[in-house]
């Protein structure tokens, strides 16, 4: 029997290797999440009948069926979804609004023409901007703006592109709805992990946000260097709306994290009261009841749309996690030895396969890295404290700068950058960051080990 579970493992952790590979070759991920769960699911199946799987016990083929492509969906959408709707709904507001865009003319206002200047200040806003706004709409709007000006302004185009995208993912470290997705996961593969929120990973986000944009900004400058001002994109920033949003406005950009941070109100309320504070001020309720009511379900179905090909992914991973249980014990049987439980070891091993979370990697819990969740924590104890920042560095750095992301792929068209240049950038400047923030966690949680 035992030679039948170690067989099964053997097979699981090949498919696992076939799922990096199709996540690597860019393949569609929802897709690809979904098959691997009836896979898993399929072969936990057989070997119960042959070996009573542990995870499987007083459980009948419909029950595991269930949880697997039932509970995990419908879990999701309880908790997660509401939140990236929401979440979305803001950012649409940011923007119909001109808030965003506002911020943006300030600050190139203050650098002038000085490049380098003007760099760094629209890289710390969008940062700012992009600890609440989320999905491929609010990017592509902001983008128009940004990449015009940096361009105009004689900066390369591979240096405008990586600082920009550079300066999202730094963003996206305080990023309250991926937050979320990602605390997610790890309730899926250890429930014990919900209470994990995120008053108690602000600390490390802000920090991680600060090292990321300073890595961005100085390997930018860097490759700044090596080449020459040149002024060839005669485009200015194309906003549609030059009016500026007004002063008492800006604040709605950060309302958000505020509330949750220092008031502790419940992140959707959170998002509604920015959002209803931003069209105040902005002056856009008005016109009467009917009007305010269309005006709020239209920007709730374009944020919806901007977030909607991640929900089809997330209500597949959510079926995943659910298989990896069923699949834990046969992971157990040839990885549980071999799994390093020192905190320096595992520090030094995340920093080290940082650069395995590009490309949808193992490391990439938004990829293949759910899978390794899921194994780790089936056969470990490690607390949530210490090893969500860990995932998070792996997840958020090389995702958020990697060519499969559609942002940037969008900004490849749109600045007609080679990926060669943009790589020489970001495969880096996500490894630095990955190393610096594990010493930090290191330091930061490591005691919990």
């Amino acid at each position: 029997m035992e030679a039948v579970n170690i067989i099964i493992g053997i097979i699981m952790v090949l498919s696992f290797f076939g799922l990096v590979w199709y996540c690597v070759k860019g393949h569609n991920l929802m897709v690809g999440f979904f098959s691997m769960s009836v896979f898993w699911v399929a072969l936990a199946l057989i070997g119960n009948a042959i070996a009573p799987n542990a995870s499987m016990e007083g459980k009948k083929v419909i029950d595991v069926l269930t949880d697997v492509f039932q509970t995990g969906p419908e879990n999701y959408g309880k908790s997660i979804l509401v939140n990236i709707f929401f979440g979305a709904f803001f950012g649409r507001i940011l923007i119909d609004t001109g808030i965003a865009a506002t911020l943006i003319r300030k600050v190139v206002e203050l650098g002038g023409d000085k490049p380098r200047v003007t760099m760094t200040l629209l890289c710390v806003v969008t940062s700012i901007i992009f600890t609440s706004m989320t999905g491929i709409g609010p990017v592509i709007s902001i983008a128009v703006i940004v990449l015009p000006i940096m361009l105009s302004l004689g900066i390369p185009s591979p240096i405008a592109l990586f600082s920009f995208m550079g300066s999202i993912m730094a963003g996206i470290f305080g990023n309250i709805v991926n937050f979320k997705q990602y605390q997610q996961i790890f309730a899926t593969a250890n429930p014990s992990y919900a209470d994990y929120d995120y008053n108690a990973y602000f600390k490390f986000g802000i920090i991680a946000m600060v090292v990321s944009l300073i890595v961005v900004l100085v390997v930018a400058n860097i490759f700044m260097n090596k080449k020459k001002l040149s002024h060839a994109w005669a485009a200015t920033a194309d906003t549609g709306n030059t009016e500026n949003a007004p002063v008492i406005s800006w604040i709605s950009v950060i309302l958000p994290v505020i509330g949750v941070v220092a008031f502790q109100i419940p992140i959707i309320f959170g998002f509604i009261i920015s959002g209803l504070f931003a069209l105040l001020t902005c002056g856009k309720l008005k016109g009467g009841f009917t009007n305010i009511g269309r005006l709020l379900a239209k920007q709730f179905a374009d944020g919806a749309i901007d977030v909607a090909p991640m929900i089809g992914f997330l209500l597949t991973l959510a079926m995943f996690n659910n298989a990896a249980k069923y699949a834990s014990p046969y992971f157990k049987i040839l990885l549980g030895g071999i799994i390093p439980t020192s905190a320096l070891v595992l520090c030094i091993v995340f920093a080290l396969l940082t650069p395995l979370g590009f490309f949808r990697g193992p490391m990439n819990l938004v990829g293949c890295g759910a899978a390794i969740l899921a194994v780790v924590v089936s056969v470990t104890a490690w607390p949530v404290q210490f090893l969500y920042p860990l995932f998070a560095i792996t997840t958020v750095a090389p995702q958020h700068l990697d060519v499969t992301q559609s942002w940037v792929a969008w900004g490849f068209g749109y600045t007609k950058v080679s990926t060669k240049d943009y790589m020489k950038m970001s495969i880096p400047a996500g490894w630095i960051i990955g190393i610096v923030l594990c010493i930090l966690v290191f330091f930061m949680y490591g005691h919990l080990v």
